[in-house]
């Protein structure tokens, strides 16, 4: 009894590490290819919302990191990547994160014109907002992050920076609100941490997005 027992255990154990082995091995596999995929996705995004004509730097590449917990709503670091013509600035999209979906916390690229903090776009690169209401954040189910483009808060407490429902003039999705204010009031906050930032994002050493 003792001697099955005891190979049953071996048995089970043996089975654990293949599996922890297999893993492994598939991280290894697949992680570059991961990589390749998010960088293509920030690529894509960056020359939407800053098109190539304005800026004759590497956008991509000219990229520094920031944490700011309070106006970003992560205590992580985020990229931000920079614009720049003839070596003066131009705009910036960087990461940002509203800490207050419905179903966690929303990733996401805010562009904007320097030095007015302009919004040039807005992009979800991750949520878990529930299908067929909250997701409607994302480009494929509606066109609702285009009502930011050319839009600016007036400062923090900008009454008009809100969803209709709170007497603002941004629209909200028939039965969720909470996604979209949630977006709506990071985006402001990243705007108003650009305001506050703009010159020493733009002096910042590079420190991301290959970089050295």
């Amino acid at each position: 009894m003792f001697s099955a027992a005891r190979k049953n255990g071996l048995i089970l154990g043996i089975f654990a590490l293949a599996c922890t082995a297999l893993l492994a091995g598939t991280h290894e596999l697949t992680k570059d290819r991961i990589a390749e995929q998010k960088e293509a996705q920030r690529l894509k995004i960056l020359n939407a919302m800053i098109p190539k004509a304005s800026h004759d730097n590497d956008l991509y590449h000219d990229c520094t990191e920031v944490s700011d917990p309070a106006l970003l709503g992560t205590k992580d670091p985020l990229a931000v990547f920079r614009a720049r013509k003839n070596g003066k600035p131009v705009a910036l999209a960087m990461e940002t994160v509203a800490p207050d979906g419905y179903s966690g916390a929303i990733s996401l690229m805010v562009g904007m014109s320097y030095p007015d903090g302009t919004v040039l776009g807005v992009e979800v690169l991750e949520h878990k907002e529930t299908p067929g209401l909250g997701d409607k954040i994302e480009r494929r189910k509606s066109s609702w992050l285009d009502e930011f483009t050319g839009k600016s808060p007036t400062g923090p407490s900008d009454p008009a920076w809100a969803v209709k429902k709170d007497g603002g003039q941004f629209d909200q999705f028939t039965g969720a609100t909470i996604t979209p204010r949630a977006v709506v009031k990071a985006v402001g906050r990243t705007v108003e941490y650009f305001r506050q930032n703009k010159d020493a994002l733009f002096a910042a050493t590079g420190q991301c997005g290959g970089t050295q």
